[in-house]
């Protein structure tokens, strides 16, 4: 498949695995690849298949759910020091 094939997968499977709207898959997809995220795949059309876009989706997702656990985290920890202060 094309690059922008792999990328449309990759979007298509964010939504359906996770219920994501169109939207969110996008950002995700499109902070990945400012993120360098999809270069080998860009280069080695070997990656771009669909057992390969699953593995990405899973990994995208997960990235972004753990970023949020940690800002939570950190929104929490400036919460906390205000009240001890």
């Amino acid at each position: 498949m094309t690059y922008e094939d792999y990328l449309d997968e990759v979007t298509t499977l964010l939504t359906e695995m996770y219920d994501l709207s169109d939207e969110a898959a996008i950002k995700l997809v499109v902070d990945a690849q400012a993120n360098d995220f999809f270069v080998a795949h860009d280069d080695n059309e070997e990656l771009r298949n669909e057992a390969q876009a699953k593995l990405d989706a899973v990994t995208l997702h997960e990235g972004k759910q753990n970023r949020n656990q940690t800002q939570r985290k950190q929104q929490q920890r400036q919460v906390q020091k205000k009240k001890a202060t």
